[in-house]
Order: structure tokens, then C-alpha cells, then sequence
């Protein structure tokens, strides 16, 4: 290998094959690699097959795969996703946790990489890598795109942890929220930091606001995943009569492991005003034929799918979970409501009866997310990564 080539490393610790996390660093890539980087893609079981990394590989990005799980220890995987199985045993100890990833070891010698970019899930799963940067003295980033106030990091694990942050070259994270309930989780402020934008990935323009001749329709776009979604508290609502009775009909766009348990539970609670689209490709397509985004989230770092919508023309019926509070304004641009069932009924409940004015809401979102979020935060992003590359 030439050590005249420049190289980025990009550690993801998405368990999925592709999730909105990975939006940021992928759509950073062109940019990157424009500027004369070679890009390394460090994730687990890299789904070759899926178009995005194909379309990487077929431009020259060296894909790595792991198959340990050292990005997370176990107890916390077991609470946040269910997704453990056979990676580690709870038993283990923190030293056996931090035993350093052997493969990510062979990449960090090989390539010597000018920086690494560590793109969390939440806002402790990568810092394991983190701190394998650390030791060996190469700099690198650390991207969170969420973070939770029901998981705090083991007592064993904070020293690591805080020091992997503080000696980062810059922390980004999605929202005020999820940056300053990482500080409070630490105990300590994290001055090298500051906000991004993930990538808008509609045309951002206004969708004509469809008919209401036949009633109302919302779509709650996200990952069927519970714990973070919260879709099973829309159903729970849905049940009661006087919303069986309305003419509104919610369509629950996204793929996940808990779609046969909320099928279930609808059939349960006989709730018939919803059906489940599954993915969609086009998200901007939806907004010809749904009236407003609806979001009943437990837990979110700043979700795409409602930047999306409000740059299309509509207005969101909200939890304030993460920093979705940053961006939407009560009553003019959306509903905010509780992270909690009766609460966020009574949010729907002012939602419905201001129905009406769903369609100048959603203006005013569209003028809103226009004036706030950038046109191609990629490529402001690549831009900041370059810069700490040179400082």
C-alpha cells in the first residue's frame, strides 16, 4: 500500500442493514472522496447485496465487515433492541468488553487513517472504537444520532467513556436534546461539540395538499420498533370510539421487527383505520395522498421523517421526545404533545379540531425547515471533517 493516499475510516454501529443514521456519512462520501480521500466502511454484517453499499463499492469504497459485537456491551443491547443472542454473555466483565477489536486493529495498522468517523446509533455505542482511536493516537469524530434517558452507562464504563469524548476531535450530535443529555449522563461538559443536520433526502418543495372529500389521512413513517417508536400507543388511542368513529385512517410507513405484534394488537383492539405500507423508496410520494405526519416516538435524536414532511408542505402531530421540540412550534407549525398516551391523545385531540388548518400549518413548516436547515448538510459536514483533517 502507497502511504501517499489519504485515508477516512467510518465505523458504523447500525445494527440494520441501512437506517436513518447512516445517511449523514454515506451522502458525505462523494464529497470526500472529491477532495482525494479513500473511504473505509467499518460495519457489522455489511449486506453486500443492498443497493447503498453496492453503489459504494462500484465507487471505490473499501467495505470491511465485523462480526463481533464490541461496539456494545451486552446489557445494553438487551435493553435497547433485543439483539444480543449469542454476541456476549452478561456475565462478562468490562475488561473482557474492552478487549480491542482485532479487525478494526488490522484497518487502524494497515491504513493509518488521517481521521475516523465513529457513527452511533445512540451516544455510547461507538466509543469502545472510539477509545481504540484514542490509544493509538489517531484522531477521529464521534457522529451520535441519538440518545436516551432511560440508559446510562454502567458505573464501570464512564471513565472511558467521558475521555473518549473529551478527546475527540469534535462531537456532533442531531439535537441541543440529545447533546446536552449526553453531558448530564457524563457529568460533564463536552465544549468540542455542536449540532448537524442529517441530509433532507426530498425535493423540498411543497406537495399540493390532497382532498379532504373522503376524510384524513396520516402517515406515521419510522421503523416499526416499539421502544423507540411508540406505535402501539396510536393503536391503544385508535381503539377508542369516538376515534373509530372519525373519518381519519392512519398508514404506518416503515419496516421493523414488531410489525406482526402491532398487526396483532390492531386485530386485538378491533382497530381497522390503519394499514401498514411497509417501506417506501419515495417517502415524498406519500404527502400526495396523506394530510400530516404523525409521530408518537418514546425516544429519537431529531427525526428525518418529520424534517422531510415539514419541507413538503405538512404539518406533524408530535411527541416532544428528543429534539423534536427544536424544530416544531406548537400550534403554528405542529402539535407537540407528552411522551405519554393520555397526553398525546389530548394533542391529537387539538390536532382534529384544527384540522382545517392543517394545510397553512404545513406552509408555514415548509417555510419554517426552508430558513433552518441547510440545503446539503453532507456537504457541510464533509467540509468540517476536511478542516479537522488539516487543523
Amino acid at each position: 500500500m502507497s502511504r501517499s493516499k489519504r485515508h477516512i475510516l467510518i465505523i458504523s454501529t447500525c445494527f440494520i442493514d441501512w437506517g436513518g443514521s447512516e445517511e449523514l456519512w454515506a451522502c458525505s462520501i462523494p464529497y470526500l472522496q472529491a477532495e482525494g480521500f479513500e473511504i473505509i466502511v467499518y460495519k457489522k454484517n455489511i449486506n453486500s447485496s443492498f443497493h447503498r453499499f453496492s453503489d459504494m463499492a462500484n465507487h471505490g469504497v473499501a467495505l470491511k465487515d465485523y462480526r463481533s459485537s464490541l461496539s456494545l456491551p451486552s446489557r445494553v443491547i438487551n435493553k435497547l433492541v433485543g439483539m444480543a443472542k449469542k454476541a456476549y454473555a452478561e456475565s462478562k466483565d468490562l475488561a473482557a468488553e474492552k478487549t480491542p477489536d482485532l479487525g478494526l486493529e488490522k484497518i487502524l495498522e494497515h491504513f493509518r487513517p488521517e481521521m475516523v468517523l465513529i457513527s452511533q446509533g445512540i451516544n455510547f455505542d461507538g466509543l469502545l472504537y472510539a477509545h481504540q482511536c484514542l490509544i493509538r493516537e489517531i484522531p477521529y469524530v464521534i457522529v451520535s444520532q441519538k440518545a436516551v434517558d432511560f440508559y446510562w452507562p454502567d458505573k464501570k464504563d464512564r471513565s472511558f467513556m467521558i475521555e473518549a469524548y473529551q478527546k475527540a476531535k469534535k462531537n456532533f450530535f442531531v439535537s441541543r436534546h440529545n447533546q446536552r443529555l449526553t453531558e448530564e449522563q457524563l457529568g460533564t461538559r463536552l465544549p468540542n461539540s455542536e449540532v448537524i443536520f442529517n441530509p433532507v433526502k426530498t425535493s423540498r418543495r411543497v406537495v399540493p395538499y390532497p382532498s379532504t372529500e373522503n376524510g384524513f389521512r396520516l402517515a406515521c413513517i419510522a421503523r416499526l420498533f416499539l421502544l423507540d417508536k411508540g406505535q402501539d400507543i396510536l393503536i391503544r388511542i385508535l381503539a377508542k370510539d369516538k376515534w373509530k368513529r372519525r373519518p381519519l385512517h392512519i398508514t404506518f410507513v416503515g419496516s421493523g421487527d414488531d410489525r406482526e405484534p402491532l398487526l396483532e394488537m390492531a386485530k386485538l383492539l378491533n382497530v381497522t383505520n390503519i394499514d401498514f405500507a411497509g417501506q417506501s423508496n419515495n417517502i415524498e410520494s406519500i404527502w400526495h395522498d396523506h394530510h400530516a405526519l404523525i409521530l408518537s416516538s418514546r425516544s429519537e435524536g431529531l427525526p428525518m421523517a418529520m424534517v422531510e414532511a415539514m419541507s413538503n408542505g405538512r404539518t406533524v402531530i408530535v411527541t416532544n421526545a428528543g429534539g423534536i421540540a427544536e424544530l416544531v412550534e406548537d400550534g403554528v407549525t405542529g402539535f407537540l404533545g407528552n411522551i405519554d398516551q393520555d397526553q398525546f391523545e389530548s394533542t391529537m385531540e387539538r390536532a382534529w379540531n384544527q384540522r382545517h388548518e392543517w394545510e397553512n400549518m404545513g406552509h408555514a413548516a415548509a417555510k419554517f425547515i426552508q430558513e433552518k436547515v441547510p440545503a446539503k448538510p453532507e456537504f457541510d459536514f464533509s467540509n468540517q471533517l476536511k478542516t479537522l483533517i488539516n487543523d
